[in-house]
């Protein structure tokens, strides 16, 4: 059924098989473009009802999510495949016994897919990449993010931090269970014994990763890309401002809508998560013209987005590399972000848009008035920069380019 030619085969490993947030985007993105380029592209993933199809679909893993309603007999079972899949293994392993692959490229697999199926890589000799889109491999709950704020308690091994903090869904079953798992691949060196190279989209991830104590050379600077090509750009500077995104503690939508309703401006947001309904409820109570888009993706999303004066990151976590503001960018719409993680290195003040202090409502406010006084040339101007500067350092070539020389530095026949 599959015959794989003998060279440029990628095996690209990925929790989810669907464009369900920014990594999944980068990783099927990724895949599509090596594709096009005459890479044979082998997909390793979690069975999903929303799946793209796929004719390696029968090696993918058993589906398994947290929040399922499972028995507790098959709850401990899952539990135990989050520390160390052996499904995952084996399924993989039959995988490589039909398949030869050039190159092992790894995005998200942890808890789905786990960690297991890496010194498997190291055995069968096959030169593995790992982009990290997340802080998971020094820090058990993700994010360096605690229910009290930003959090960096586990430097230095000191991982029971997880447990008393319960970082994971404020859950102590779970993030005993994340910190079980830490600790061993820590101790079995799991991560720094079998990747080669981890590729960090953020110059900050690259920063914060050394300093908790991965090897700085194993660090490879590669930033996200979009085709700009694919996007319409605005014609006109919009009228509203816009969020799209997860609502979600982290991501500072309570502090965007208290900013609009200080400044007076229109807000829209796009999105759905945990905090949708506190946020609404501080939307009617701020007094402030806040409009509930719900979930938009495809062209619906764009036009959102087109018909902003600018889109705003408002996050209070150590973002990574956010694809929002590329694809804003990409449509010609300036962004306001906060200035945290990652997001400031993306942004170039008064040319594509406007950083602020994360979590400061009044500065935010500032931010917003400020853009709302621009003439729309004036901002019109700020989308043009930004389009333009995703074209010059964030395109779809020099993205490849760039991950073939990585390739090849691996001694990848590319």
């Amino acid at each position: 059924m599959h015959n794989p030619s003998p060279a440029r085969t990628l095996l690209s490993i990925n929790n989810y098989y669907y464009p369900r947030g920014g990594a999944e985007v980068v990783f099927l993105e990724q895949n599509r473009m090596l594709e096009a380029s005459g890479w044979q592209v082998v997909p390793f993933a979690m069975h999903h009802p929303l799946n793209l199809p796929s004719p390696w679909s029968s090696y993918f893993v058993e589906e398994l999510e947290f929040d399922g309603s499972y028995s507790p007999l098959a709850k401990l079972r899952r539990a135990t495949k989050v520390i160390y899949s052996r499904e995952a293994r084996t399924k993989l392993r039959r995988l490589l016994d039909v398949v030869r692959p050039d190159v092992a490229h790894l995005h998200n697999i942890y808890h789905h897919i786990s960690p297991s199926i890496l010194s498997l890589l190291s055995q069968r000799q096959v030169p593995t990449i790992m982009t990290l889109h997340d802080l998971k491999i020094v820090c058990p709950a993700y994010k360096m993010l605690a229910p009290d704020g930003i959090c960096e308690r586990c430097r230095g091994g000191k991982l029971g931090n997880v447990v008393r903090q319960r970082c994971i869904k404020n859950s102590l079953a779970l993030s005993s269970l994340v910190y079980v798992e830490a600790k061993l691949h820590g101790l079995l060196n799991t991560y720094a014994s079998n990747v080669d190279q981890f590729v960090v989209p953020s110059r900050f991830f690259r920063e914060k990763l050394a300093s908790w104590g991965v090897p700085r050379q194993k660090l490879r600077y590669l930033p996200n890309f979009v085709e700009v090509e694919r996007y319409r750009p605005a014609e006109q500077a919009g009228s509203y401002f816009l969020y799209f995104g997860r609502l979600a503690p982290e991501k500072g939508v309570a502090t965007l809508i208290r900013a609009a309703a200080l400044a007076g401006v229109d807000l829209k947001i796009v999105g759905a998560g945990p905090e949708e309904n506190s946020c609404r409820a501080l939307a009617q109570e701020s007094g402030g013209n806040v409009q509930f888009l719900g979930y938009l993706s495809g062209s619906a999303l764009h036009d959102a987005v087109r018909g902003a004066r600018a889109v705003v990151l408002p996050s209070e976590w150590y973002e990574n590399a956010p694809m929002s503001v590329l694809e804003s960018y990409a449509l010609a719409v300036p962004v306001i972000g906060a200035d945290i993680g990652g997001i400031p290195e993306l942004i170039r003040s008064d040319e594509t848009g406007a950083c602020f202090p994360s979590g400061s409502p009044e500065a935010l406010a500032v931010a917003l008035e400020r853009f709302a006084r621009l003439s729309d040339s004036a901002v019109a101007t700020m989308g043009r920069a930004a389009r333009a500067l995703v074209q010059r350092e964030f395109s779809g070539d020099l993205y490849q380019t760039r991950l073939l020389d990585l390739y090849r530095e691996l001694q990848v026949p590319c």
